[in-house]
């Protein structure tokens, strides 16, 4: 049987697919986007804000505001180890190794009755990373739990070429 039939036989996996295309490209763009703009929101406009907050609601600034910055840093963690095996960096099982480190917890919802008193602004950033982090938790879920290593790699050394010069240079199919 030649490799082509062989490879037209498989079945197609949709993690390895979705991590590799389009979508995770965008995933990957609004995961950055949303870390500068926490940042530069922490940075300026919120520490303004935080100053006029009353005490408890000073407190459950700090306290959302320091789960906010983890979580986005675990997310960013994992994208760019995701990004990193995607560009041929690292093999699956490197970033499977390095993972480990990268903590995707699910979301605690004890501290929801704090959120009432946050600015606006925050309270969008942290509803932001919320989504975000729950579309990087399925995918996580789907290609480390679910797939084999060797279903990871691209099915045809010239797409994984072409994938690996459009990230370098970012253009669109």
């Amino acid at each position: 049987m030649s490799d082509a039939i062989e490879k037209r036989d498989r079945p197609v996996h949709l993690a390895a697919r979705m991590v590799q295309g389009e979508q995770f490209s965008t995933l990957f763009r609004e995961g950055m986007a949303l870390v500068e703009a926490t940042a530069a929101y922490l940075d300026g406009p919120g520490r303004t804000e935080a100053k006029t907050l009353a005490r408890p609601a000073a407190l459950a600034y700090a306290t959302e505001s320091m789960r906010l910055t983890t979580r986005l840093m675990q997310i960013a963690s994992w994208l760019l180890l995701q990004r990193a095996v995607n560009e041929g960096e690292l093999t699956f099982d490197q970033a499977k190794s390095e993972k480990t480190k990268v903590k995707l917890s699910v979301w605690d919802s004890s501290h929801e009755e704090s959120m009432a008193s946050l600015p606006k602004r925050l309270q969008g950033l942290i509803e932001t990373s919320r989504m975000l982090h729950e579309q990087v938790l399925r995918l996580d879920q789907l290609i480390y739990n679910a797939q084999a290593p060797e279903k990871i790699e691209a099915e045809n050394p010239v797409e994984a070429q072409i994938g690996l010069l459009r990230a370098a240079f970012d253009t669109k199919p």
